[in-house]
């Protein structure tokens, strides 16, 4: 680039976006990159205040921050993603499918400590739905040099730094425990609830069982559930430490390998959650009755989208694992579950 005069700016061919911003009417450019300015322009120029503009100088040297994005986003993206149009040199990352996004958080931060570029983004491990922004990339000058965008691409390596993982799970049975529900002194009223969470990701009941409180009979349902196909199998109620609760046993007994017992999230501490192979298999507690936001929300589009989560993954869920029960709910754009 060099620094010209705007008045001498005729002919010469802008390097950056000229910016007009008037409040409560517009923030956009009234001349890109790659202009090239008129005498016509340069009462315009002057209008939004630039009485110095730079112009293209070739360098083989440096990068422009247009091309600088474009760097930036291929080293960000996934196939799942696709780039908005390169703006004011910045290119968003928009979700072409429904999914789970999942950042690598030490290649971002490693990125955005290299100086004079950045990546932000939204919060991993939430679901993103198709259209979504994912993330935005640029430089911070106008121009870099092209051996800090080649450190950048070294940095980052031959994998994406954001993913979204499309769902896969598509079926489910769901088991509600207890002798009120079984014996009909009470209405199933867990189940809908848990129907109504498991169709906002396309999932489909394929089983609706009632069982006792009977450690042997749950754990013969939840295998009978597995065997016929069911991809997911969700236990409700009977979590406690309370004598009458035995869902806990009955799922370990079922065969699998239990990830944990408990999790530090309020409403959802007695939250459990094991494999039996690839089928995750879920016990919750009454909270997710009739708690409106519970770990269940947290973790769910993640099981669903096919991912093994880890104790230590649950375990990390204590700082932003308490809800606030607001009076109006914008989960997941709030603190909840923003610990992992």
């Amino acid at each position: 680039m060099k620094l010209i005069k705007t008045e001498d700016a005729a002919g010469h061919v802008l390097c950056h976006d000229i910016t007009q911003i008037i409040k409560g009417v517009t923030k956009d450019a009234v001349f890109r990159k790659g202009h090239v300015v008129t005498e016509e322009d340069i009462p315009v120029l002057l209008s939004v205040g630039k009485e110095n503009l730079y112009v293209w100088e070739k360098d083989e040297n440096m990068i422009h921050e247009n091309e600088a994005a474009k760097i930036l986003y291929d080293i960000a993206a996934d196939e799942n993603m696709s780039a908005s149009d390169v703006k004011e040199g910045k290119i968003e990352l928009i979700a072409k499918t429904d999914g789970v996004l999942k950042i690598n958080r030490e290649k971002l931060k490693a990125i955005n400590s290299l100086g004079e570029m950045m990546i932000a983004s939204r919060h991993g491990g939430f679901p993103v739905k198709k259209g979504d922004k994912i993330a935005g990339t640029r430089i911070i000058p106008l121009v870099i040099e092209k051996e800090k965008m080649e450190k950048a691409k070294e940095t980052a390596g031959s994998e994406s730094i954001f993913k979204i993982l499309p769902y896969k799970i598509k079926t489910a049975g769901v088991i509600a425990t207890g002798n009120e529900v079984f014996k009909n002194r009470i209405k199933d009223t867990f189940t809908p609830v848990i129907a109504e969470k498991l169709a906002e990701y396309g999932i489909k009941i394929t089983h609706r069982d009632i069982c006792p409180d009977n450690p042997g009979t749950i754990t013969g349902k939840i295998e009978e559930v597995i065997r016929s196909g069911a991809e997911m199998v969700i236990c409700t109620g009977g979590m406690s430490v309370d004598p009458d609760d035995r869902t806990p046993l009955a799922i370990k007994n079922a065969g699998t390998d239990v990830v944990t017992y408990g999790a530090p999230v309020l409403p959802g501490a007695m939250f459990m959650l094991a494999y039996r192979g690839d089928v995750p298999v879920i016990g919750l507690p009454g909270c997710v009755m009739y708690a409106k936001r519970t770990i269940f929300d947290i973790v769910l589009p993640r099981i669903v989208s096919g991912e093994k989560i880890t104790k230590k993954e649950i375990d990390c869920l204590g700082e932003g694992g308490l809800c606030l029960n607001c009076d109006i709910c914008i989960f997941p754009n709030c603190g909840f579950g923003k610990g992992v």
